[in-house]
Order: structure tokens, then C-alpha cells, then sequence
């Protein structure tokens, strides 16, 4: 079989959905690189693997395993490649894969123990990176709310590692309403604040309790108002100079610290 090029009907297709109103649209999005591939497999999303003689060559075993699983496996060219990706290198292995996105009071579904709620974040890294972080100490969802990026974006995908396929994404533009079904789903609400009531490394007790975090935006933090709501505000103690923190940075510690207690607390006392 012959490598598809960049005018083959499928690539052409495929290369529609690096734009978002396309992915909406077609209800599939684009995942590549090895990490994503891998994760978007054993979850069963993908459609269609491309990929590259190169990639064919350093990933054989993973596009055997599509192959086996049923998933239309199909080689390119380097310049198709090259039109299917969003970096400079691009890693010459990308799958089409089904939204993967749920409804909020899906995300919500369990008794959920710990979320993360990413607030109008328009910085794709930073989104996945908060999603690999949440999926990385068990958080049981993320909650995309606001006026927030696609989770499905290229950088999105690449940053999170393959963590968008681990846990439910969830994505609502109406903050009021993420946080009143929050609420209602019996989780409390902790808000990150550099003039926050309760200091971090005295908050154990209230870790302990199911918990959502909330993240500001990048560059202006966290709406005063939608601070306000929450049922705690918490302050970061920094000790050295650093006169704050970046978005991704906050979150590991929160949801870390998060983490650690409720752990704690499941382990059998002897």
C-alpha cells in the first residue's frame, strides 16, 4: 500500500480537526506522539493511526497492537505528517480519535473525592498540564469551567501526556453553575488566593474532605468574585523570594496536598 499524501480525501479530512469548530463539528480530534497513541488506544477512541515509515519503524509494536485492536491503520508520507501536526518536529505517528469530553454532572457521578477546576485557563500547556496532574495524585475528574481552552487542542493533548484519556474531562462556560452542582454533589469548594484565609500548610482537616480546587486564569488569577463563592480561600506559603506562582505550579501543590491527606486517611491503622 502506498503512503497516503497530503491530498489523500482522509488526510485532508484529518487535517481539518487542528481547527476547533472543526473537531466539534466531526466529533473527533487529533492525538499524536507516542504517549497520546498509547493512552488513546487502550481506552478504545481511536479511529485511525497515520503513520510515517520512521514511526512505523520505532513504533511497530504499538501500531501492530491498532492493527490487532481493529483500528484502520494507515502509512503517510513525511509531508502528510508534517500537515497533520501542529509542532516543528512532529512525531510522524497521529491518531483521529472521539471526543472525549463528558457532561458535567457525569464528572460529578461517584461521591467524587477530589477535583480539579481549572477557571478560564486560555493556555493549552497549561490545561494539560493540569489535567496530567490531577490524573497523576487520582483526582477523580477535571472540570474545564469558564471561558477555558479545548481540551482537545494539539498542545493540550501533547501536555497532559496522554492524561486527557485517564479521567473525565468535563467542560461548562457557566462558572455558577459548576460550582452550585459542585456544592451539590457534596464537595466543598477551596479556592487558591495569595491573601487566602487558611494557610496551606495548616489546612489537613479540611483536605481531608472531599474537595474541588479552583485555578485562575493565567494571567489575571482568579476572579475576586468567584473566590468569594468558595467555601475557603487558601494562601501557598512561599518561603524564599519567589513572589508567586505559576498556574501549573499551584495546582500540583494543591492538588498534591490534597492528595497526600486523603491518602493518609485510607490507609489501615494498626
Amino acid at each position: 500500500m502506498d503512503p497516503f499524501t497530503e491530498r489523500t480525501p482522509r488526510v485532508v479530512s484529518a487535517v481539518k480537526l487542528l481547527r476547533g469548530a472543526e473537531r466539534k463539528k466531526a466529533g473527533r480530534f487529533l492525538a499524536e506522539g507516542a504517549n497520546s497513541v498509547t493512552a488513546a488506544l487502550a481506552t478504545g477512541r481511536v479511529e485511525e493511526l497515520f503513520f510515517t515509515d520512521e514511526a512505523g519503524a520505532r513504533y511497530g509494536e504499538l501500531i501492530a497492537g491498532a492493527t490487532a485492536a481493529g483500528v484502520r491503520v494507515s502509512p503517510i508520507t513525511e509531508r502528510a505528517a508534517r500537515s497533520l501536526s501542529d509542532t516543528v518536529t512532529p512525531p510522524g505517528l497521529v491518531a483521529v480519535c472521539g471526543l472525549l469530553d463528558v457532561p458535567l454532572g457525569q464528572a460529578l457521578d461517584g461521591s467524587p473525592r477530589l477535583l480539579a477546576v481549572p477557571v478560564s485557563v486560555s493556555e493549552p500547556g497549561n490545561a494539560g498540564t493540569v489535567i496530567r496532574v490531577a490524573d497523576a495524585v487520582g483526582a477523580d475528574a477535571a472540570i474545564l469551567a469558564g471561558d477555558s481552552v479545548d481540551p482537545h487542542n494539539g498542545k493540550c493533548v501533547r501536555s497532559s501526556a496522554g492524561s486527557v484519556f485517564h479521567l473525565p474531562i468535563a467542560r461548562e462556560r457557566d462558572v455558577a453553575l459548576v460550582l452550585e452542582q459542585i456544592t451539590a454533589a457534596g464537595v466543598q469548594i477551596l479556592a487558591t488566593a495569595a491573601d487566602g484565609e487558611v494557610d496551606l500548610d495548616d489546612a489537613d482537616e479540611l483536605l481531608a474532605r472531599p474537595t474541588a480546587w479552583l485555578f485562575g486564569n493565567e494571567a489575571h488569577g482568579l476572579d475576586p468574585a468567584i473566590a468569594a463563592v468558595a467555601d475557603h480561600r487558601v494562601r501557598i506559603p512561599i518561603h524564599g523570594r519567589a513572589e508567586s506562582l505559576n498556574l501549573a505550579t499551584a495546582a500540583a501543590i494543591c492538588l498534591y496536598a490534597s492528595a497526600r491527606v486523603q491518602h493518609r486517611q485510607d490507609r489501615p491503622t494498626t
